[in-house]
């Protein structure tokens, strides 16, 4: 492991798992620059919460990753980048897959080829599970086979490609993180956890929810940022794709159960066809081995097995109960 020098710059921090990040690296005495998405809102997103004290402390660059020039001008300076940047909601991959395809590969195309350019000594490429597709086997290593079953993870395969294919070629220095489903505070209604909790807690009577039978492999938000950071400082991770996972296998129906438990309410869920997947599409089991982040990193979930889960929910939970956090979000309507 080293420790990281000069500035790191972390795209998408304006979002859930980048927000985060920055706050943490901020926390830990890193020099910061966190890019966000323009908007003529003059937002930050989720990093308009954060305490200023932390706030103050951030260099905040606005602009776009589609635009090679903008992404150029914000890694100037830094040594360390964090590629967090991406469009994610799978179910608006099937209704715009072109902003897709724009965003997360030539927005990661424009990462690594800066990084060339400039001589960046470190850059974490972000992963997701679904690019493993529905498992073939129990747990999901990073030698599983790739399989795009939605136009979102067929263009994160296609983004760690381009980035890991610039280590090959060119020799810089990717890592690619992996993380499996990651919950906690700010995650958008485009995720089920945060669909659940903000139903229940704002008194609806039946829970609107797309199958239940799923299998995924959530990872605490905070048990997320660690693995990136941790990536971010090792060496033998270039060159590398981690998983970053609980190597716990819950259902969505038993996750929603557990969310009712916890808040005091009876379940009573109700299948809207408009949250189901196309029946290929959807990615019916996720289960993350983390075997390789132990080794490499010295990286462990804190938040693994189902009491390491429940914690995590229960701490999701509280914050939504702060009547401004739920008052972000729209419970009544379906978010894709």
């Amino acid at each position: 492991m080293s420790e990281l020098k000069s500035k790191i710059l972390v795209t998408g921090a304006d979002g859930f798992i980048g927000s985060h990040l920055t706050e943490e690296l901020i926390r830990q005495g890193y020099d910061v620059r966190a890019f966000v998405q323009y908007n003529s809102f003059n937002s930050w997103g989720w990093l308009d919460h954060s305490d200023s004290n932390i706030l103050s402390q951030v260099d905040v660059y606005a602009g776009d990753i589609r635009d090679p020039y903008g992404v150029k001008q914000a890694m100037k300076g830094c040594e360390t980048v964090l590629h967090l940047a991406a469009l994610i909601a799978i179910p608006y991959s099937y209704h715009s897959p072109d902003t897709y395809v724009d965003t997360n590969v030539k927005g990661t195309l424009n990462i690594v080829q800066a990084a060339r350019e400039l001589g960046v000594q470190k850059v974490v490429h972000t992963s997701t599970s679904e690019v493993y597709g529905t498992a073939r086997y129990v747990p999901i290593d990073e030698h599983h086979p790739l399989h795009g079953q939605s136009p979102y993870s067929a263009t994160k395969i296609a983004a760690d490609q381009v980035a890991m294919s610039f280590y090959y070629s060119f020799g810089t220095p990717v890592a690619t993180i992996r993380p499996f489903n990651t919950y906690g505070p700010r995650q958008s209604a485009r995720a089920v956890i945060p669909t659940i909790i903000s139903q229940l807690l704002s008194g609806k009577q039946q829970l609107s929810l797309g199958s239940l039978t799923p299998t995924r492999d959530f990872n605490y938000v905070k048990d997320t940022v660690a693995g990136f950071i941790a990536v971010a400082k090792s060496n033998q991770a270039v060159g590398e794709v981690i998983n970053i996972g609980s190597n716990y296998e819950v259902s969505i129906g038993e996750t929603a159960q557990m969310i009712a438990d916890i808040i005091g309410i009876e379940l009573a869920i109700e299948t809207d066809s408009e949250r189901l997947r196309p029946a290929k599409s959807e990615v019916e089991r996720l289960w993350a081995s983390n075997e390789k982040a132990l080794q490499l990193l010295d990286w462990r979930p804190e938040y693994a097995s189902k009491e390491g889960f429940r914690r995590g929910l229960q701490e999701t939970i509280d914050w939504f109960r702060v009547e401004k956090n739920l008052q972000a979000y729209k419970a009544h309507i379906y978010n894709i």
